[in-house]
């Protein structure tokens, strides 16, 4: 008995959990909700805890990538499960609004991981299942945003999570999601690539681009910051394509005198928008948002160490 009951610890014949999402596309801000279905064991349990967590890979400079947990909700308590008893719990979680967008236009994009992981914990011992796949969709003032890009000829590169904090920008997550891409051919031989990030909160969108220009003062290349920000409404219905071709215009054009900056709410009315953002991922992919700010360089880029990181 004593041997059984060491066993059961350990999760040999102790019980089983199987966790169901009732649709695992979400978007940041929304909610995932499904049940958590439990089947006792051999033996009762003493269920200490249930609890499920969003998670995903991060990079973290030289220390390569890591699995991060960036939110957590127990979703039950202290509780006892009888042999073989079966039992349901219903759940529904809010997504941060934060939470990096993983596919566009229904397709995947390259190396973005996140899942849904159950965590059961009976008698001081914690047993963390398999990652349910989770399939975070723009919203719709990202989408806007993305479908400029595509617009303008832009050709996806690679997306990845960089651990950090993006300065002067107010974030809850400890770490932010950088979207690259080759710049259309107008700007070829001028610019090298341009990095998008999407920071979405409940009031709307802060959208940053990073061009790595080629060329400037003594012939080095220099990172130039565009900053915009809009609630969600304005978002969606900005001529996202016009400010980004007048921006990189003058990221291109411009020398010196670029790095005086100016800023300001953008106040423009919508444009028309058009063709598709999914098909650039499977061929290359695409976005950005209102209040511009040209010319900051690249040391608003600020290292915090800080969050939830798991080896």
């Amino acid at each position: 008995m004593v041997f059984k009951k060491m066993l059961q610890k350990l999760g040999v014949g102790g019980p089983s959990v199987d966790t169901v999402l009732a649709d695992p596309r979400v978007t940041p801000g929304g909610t995932l909700t499904g049940e958590v279905r439990i089947v006792g064991g051999e033996g009762e349990a003493e269920i200490e805890h249930i609890a499920l967590s969003l998670v995903t890979r991060v990079e973290r400079g030289d220390q390569g990538q890591h699995m991060v947990e960036f939110h957590r909700v127990v979703v039950a308590g202290p509780t006892k499960l009888a042999a073989k008893q079966d039992r349901t719990i219903p759940f529904s979680i809010p997504v941060p609004w934060e939470t990096p967008i993983t596919e566009v236009g229904g397709q995947r994009l390259p190396r973005m991981e996140l899942g849904l992981r159950t965590e059961l914990s009976i008698a001081k011992a914690v047993d963390k299942g398999d990652l349910d796949p989770v399939y975070v969709v723009p919203l719709e003032s990202q989408d806007a945003v993305l479908e400029a890009f595509g617009q303008l000829g832009f050709h996806f590169k690679s997306a990845d999570l960089e651990a950090g904090r993006i300065y002067g920008i107010r974030q809850e997550l400890p770490f932010f999601q950088e979207i690259e891409f080759y710049p259309p051919q107008q700007f070829a031989g001028r610019i090298n690539e341009v990095e998008l990030t999407l920071v979405a909160s409940h009031e709307g969108l802060v959208v940053v681009l990073e061009a790595d220009k080629r060329g400037g003062f003594g012939g080095g290349g220099q990172d130039v910051i565009g900053r915009w920000e809009a609630s969600h409404r304005e978002a969606a219905e900005l001529d996202w394509a016009r400010m980004f071709h007048e921006w990189m215009d003058k990221v291109a054009s411009r020398r010196a005198s670029m790095f005086g900056g100016h800023g300001g709410h953008y106040g423009g009315h919508g444009g028309h928008r058009g063709g598709g953002m999914g098909g650039m991922i499977a061929g290359a992919a695409a976005g950005v948002v209102g209040g511009m700010m040209i010319g900051e360089m690249m040391d608003g880029f600020g290292e915090d160490e800080g969050g939830g990181e798991e080896g």
